[in-house]
């Protein structure tokens, strides 16, 4: 298994309330135990390559169910992953 990191941008297309959509995305990275921090124009995740284009499937359908809508997901193997705050607070412990 390769680790890899996803930057997601989740447009939803003629809906009149957009959150709905996003947050079904980000419940399907919850249900396959990854992590991701939201931005103000894209979600960032990481994890096992296998996991994470598993997530990516049911991230697209489970939106999609609100509407129609575009998912981009830009996929890399060398950008690091996020510091999480818990691994700052024990650096500095």
């Amino acid at each position: 298994m390769t680790e890899i990191s996803a930057q997601l941008s989740l447009y939803p297309l003629g809906q009149e309330d957009l959150l709905p959509a996003i947050r079904a995305v980000w419940s399907a990275l919850e249900r396959r135990g990854l992590p991701y921090e939201v931005g103000s124009m894209s979600t960032l995740t990481w994890g096992d390559d296998a996991t994470l284009f598993a997530a990516l499937r049911e991230a697209f359908l489970a939106a999609a169910e609100h509407g129609p809508a575009v998912l981009v997901a830009t996929l890399s193997n060398a950008c690091p992953v996020p510091r999480r705050m818990e691994q700052e607070d024990e650096a500095h412990a």
